[in-house]
């Protein structure tokens, strides 16, 4: 691993540590960074990526829940009756009934923030959110009953906050020795996801992020291996049905945690106003000074693209000469981007091709009148393409029919995994949660999964 630290890093650190950044996070919860930004800064040791079905990445690592010897932590978005909910269920069935053959007890703390509109209209508005009674778990959850899950001391709590504040992260932790970072929910939609199976000091921000949130602990997180031998020992099966995996030995990254609170005020204007400044979390304040920063390509791989602040940050790459390559879905959740963001992805994206278009066109124009203004001037190439299922293939249980992967690569340097997604909610009202990688080997991986798993699956919209 190269310990210099990269130039993102230290600059995002400056940015974190000023007054406006600092006094306007101290008003965020969870804030336990807000103080000492540095404190996001760790390691984690890789030990594989996968793409696939939300499906088949849920099912990848369920092996490593079931080999849980002390506690699982499991956070999601939205939980909903599906073949994933099903295996999970067995999972903890089976989980159960090793820990009473061993005369102990395994705890479980099952995290979500929706599983339904009734759900979400009518849930508590507390920040404690709700605690589900044990009797409720099958007619509400479709968890197994009570009696069949003796072996475990379980819990399963939801939080969402009116109006528009989903808590949206996605992750589990196992033992407190391995994390998996999905995209996934735990639902029926067969979307095209990815997964990072990670270990070492990492795992602790995961733990200290949860207990923050989730169950009110703002303390160090203790008790958590960095040893990669250790976290091997849950290491996940292997998946024929994944469209692609990479197994590490272990590679250790520079690793930036980037937790981004929910904000109940969604700080709506109206279409002629320009739009606010999106609030200054770890994770937004990253991936501007990301897009700011970028000297040579910018690739986006996101579910929707609506958020101002990404979009005049491409046009402003573009400029420089950076190339953007965008991937992004055309009809996914139209109705929710609109009451959402009062927008869709595809007049974003329409309007960004027009004012690129209209970029080339002032630089050829230019460039006519002053050979050696076109010399000097190298506007960024732009690449959009709309996410498809591959031909043929449509009907398959396997065939991802949009995608909800979410991927920042600027460079060749530095990847960002979690989460969030370039729209409006995102960026102003939902808790997410990325992680930044810093590592052009594993960067390079990145790119070669992608290369495996996208052929017939991106629709050229765009690329001038």
């Amino acid at each position: 691993m190269d310990h210099e630290q990269h130039p993102l890093m230290t600059s995002f650190l400056s940015q974190s540590s000023d007054e406006k950044s600092t006094s306007e996070q101290n008003i965020d919860s969870p804030n336990y960074w807000a103080a000492s930004p540095s404190t996001l800064v760790t390691t984690s040791n890789l030990h594989s990526l996968r793409l696939g079905t939300g499906n088949r990445i849920i099912e990848s690592f369920l092996s490593s829940i079931e080999s849980a010897e002390h506690e699982v932590v499991f956070v999601t978005c939205y939980w909903a009756s599906s073949i994933s909910l099903s295996r999970i269920c067995d999972s903890l069935r089976k989980l159960s009934a090793k820990a009473l053959a061993s005369n102990r007890k395994i705890r479980v703390r099952i995290c979500f923030s929706s599983s339904g509109v009734w759900q979400k209209l009518f849930h508590t508005q507390s920040p404690q959110g709700k605690v589900y009674d044990p009797s409720s778990w099958t007619k509400d959850l479709g968890l197994p009953a009570p009696d069949e899950l003796q072996g475990l001391d379980l819990e399963v709590k939801s939080i969402f906050l009116l109006p528009i504040s989903i808590i949206h992260p996605k992750f589990v932790v196992v033992d407190r020795k391995i994390a998996f970072l999905p995209s996934c929910n735990v639902s029926w939609e067969n979307w095209f996801e990815g997964c990072l199976e990670l270990s070492g000091p990492v795992v602790g921000q995961f733990l200290r992020f949860w207990q923050a949130f989730w169950t009110n602990e703002n303390t160090a997180v203790s008790d958590v291996s960095s040893s990669p031998t250790e976290a091997l020992k849950h290491k996940s099966t292997a998946s024929n049905e994944l469209l692609s995996r990479r197994d590490f030995d272990s590679i250790p990254l520079q690793t930036l945690f980037l937790p981004s609170p929910h904000h109940r005020n969604p700080r709506f204007r109206l279409p002629w106003q320009a739009p606010p400044p999106a609030p200054l979390t770890p994770l937004n304040i990253f991936l501007l000074q990301a897009l700011q920063g970028a000297t040579k390509y910018i690739y986006l791989q996101t579910p929707n693209l609506t958020s101002q602040p990404v979009i005049s940050a491409l046009l402003s790459a573009l400029d420089r000469g950076v190339n953007v390559s965008i991937l992004t879905s055309e009809r996914l959740q139209l109705l929710e981007q609109i009451i959402t963001a009062g927008t869709t992805s595809p007049r974003c994206v329409a309007k960004l091709i027009a004012q690129h278009r209209a970029m080339v066109e002032a630089q050829n124009s230019a460039a006519n009148r002053d050979v050696e203004a076109m010399a000097a001037a190298k506007l960024g190439t732009l690449k959009v393409s709309y996410y498809q299922p591959q031909a043929g293939r449509e009907a398959s249980d396997d065939e991802p029919v949009q995608s909800h992967f979410k991927l920042t690569i600027v460079d060749g340097e530095v990847a960002v995994f979690g989460s969030g997604n370039m729209d409006r909610p995102s960026w102003y009202t939902s808790q997410e949660l990325g992680v930044a990688f810093f590592s052009r080997d594993f960067v390079a991986e990145v790119e070669r999964s992608l290369a495996e798993a996208l052929p017939g699956r991106c629709k050229l919209t765009y690329e001038g």
